[in-house]
């Protein structure tokens, strides 16, 4: 039997082996991911909400589908693609908007919620660095809500293609040429490409300067991040009677599709017929100066969350 004076407490040995037990670097980024997943569900339920709207929409406007078709049946086969793709085009646009204003209200909101509701003095607990927490928070709009709209997109498509086949059929009519001009998979990866390139990269310096700005504001983040690009915009337009700065501005929120890719005059970036140009877009001093921009913004917000408390 083992003395008092040589045991050792069993809670000793479970500490000493916990901080023993190696961890992944990779885990802390994963849970943080997963916690601002858990924290903003709208960033997963708005998008799916958008879906199941227009998706009982279609449901409706299948009704007068094989009157449609059999309207357009004699008219030029580009005239008929573009009317079999419309909704689905829609459909996409709808999705890709959820996606932008997602990512505006998550990144204005992104530092400064937890400093808000004080949760910030619980996380500063934790072993997980400030880069770890600003990076995480800044793969949401890069990383997450392009992956999710994508197969949100993808299912959506899918199913109308579904819903529009069954009625077909039902009418009597063929389904061959409908799935012939919707070739949903690459009308999905085509809308990927689009807002990867148009709605996250080009715009990443907005994303970043949206979250620098949450974390040093004590409240309404997004009228201060906007006050000081509307002051330079007024001096502009005051002193020079030019408006290059609010261009450039709205050219990055928007997202710019003349370097990403090539397609018909009025054709919607999804459309089959779009001819992507990434290597041109990879090589353009914009992107990089964009991306430069971004990193000097987040770099700051790493700063900023070390010395910045609660409200």
């Amino acid at each position: 039997m083992n003395s008092p004076s040589n045991a050792v407490p069993e809670s000793a040995v479970g500490r000493q082996a916990f901080a023993a037990a190696p961890i992944s670097p990779t885990r802390p980024f994963y849970w943080s991911v997963r916690r601002e997943l858990w924290e903003n569900r709208y960033l997963y339920v708005a998008p799916l909400a958008v879906a199941a709207i227009f998706l009982f929409g279609h449901l409706i406007g299948t009704m007068n589908l094989p009157a449609q078709l059999r309207r357009l049946s004699g008219v030029d086969p580009e005239q008929y693609r573009e009317a079999i793709l419309q909704h689905y085009d829609i459909a996409a646009a709808f999705l890709m908007g959820t996606y932008i204003l997602v990512s505006l209200f998550y990144c204005a909101d992104g530092l400064h919620g937890e400093r808000r509701d004080r949760s910030i003095l619980f996380w500063k607990s934790l072993p997980v660095s400030d880069f770890t927490t600003v990076l995480a928070k800044a793969s949401i709009p890069f990383v997450i809500l392009p992956l999710l709209t994508f197969v949100t997109t993808l299912v959506l498509q899918f199913l109308m293609l579904l819903v529009s086949s069954a009625v077909l059929l039902a009418s009597g009519l063929s389904v061959a040429t409908l799935w012939t001009h919707v070739p949903v998979l690459q009308m999905s990866l085509l809308m990927l490409y689009h807002i990867v390139t148009a709605h996250a990269l080009w715009p990443a310096p907005v994303y970043c300067w949206l979250l620098l700005v949450s974390g040093w504001a004590r409240r309404a983040a997004l009228v201060w991040a906007a006050l000081p690009v509307i002051a330079i915009a007024g001096v502009e337009r005051i002193a020079f009677h030019t408006g290059h700065f609010a261009s450039m501005v709205g050219n990055r929120l928007m997202g710019s599709t003349d370097m990403m890719s090539v397609a018909p005059k009025n054709i919607f970036p999804t459309d089959p017929m779009t001819h992507i140009t990434p290597a041109h877009f990879l090589l353009s001093p914009g992107l990089w100066v964009g991306l430069m921009l971004a990193a000097a913004f987040l770099g700051a917000a790493v700063r900023l969350r070390r010395h910045q408390g609660p409200v």
